[in-house]
């Protein structure tokens, strides 16, 4: 059996970007995570320690995105750094981060990353 925890499509003001403005403004991100998660303890005991806790991966994403980065990507990486080093038992990340109006002069829903670690996330 494969168990997920999920966070899909958080928004957030953050100063992610290469571009002076971006830096000084910020803008708006959307973050969705996907963590693969032994929790089947919890389909059975209803415990909260018996699984992990989406308000405490929402907490860990929320403290990377205050970090100014220059890129996404290495916004992306410290996620997955951090959710590796606080749930060793994380089996998978499937991770996106989107730039909401990125400064290139599409018309367009989003730029941004997306990594996957480990497993078929």
């Amino acid at each position: 059996m494969e168990t997920y925890i999920y966070i899909d499509e958080v928004r957030f003001y953050a100063f992610h970007g290469v571009m002076p403005q971006e830096t000084q403004v910020g803008g708006e991100f959307i973050v969705s995570l996907r963590v693969g998660y032994p929790f089947q303890a919890a389909m059975e005991t209803d415990d909260v320690a018996d699984t992990l806790n989406y308000a405490e991966l929402y907490q860990l994403v929320k403290q990377q995105m205050d970090i100014p980065s220059k890129l996404l990507e290495h916004v992306a990486g410290r996620i997955v750094k951090a959710i590796q080093t606080q749930f060793p038992q994380a089996t998978s990340i499937h991770l996106k981060i989107t730039k909401k109006n990125p400064p290139m002069g599409a018309d367009c829903q989003g730029a941004g990353v997306e990594v996957r670690v480990g497993g078929e996330t």
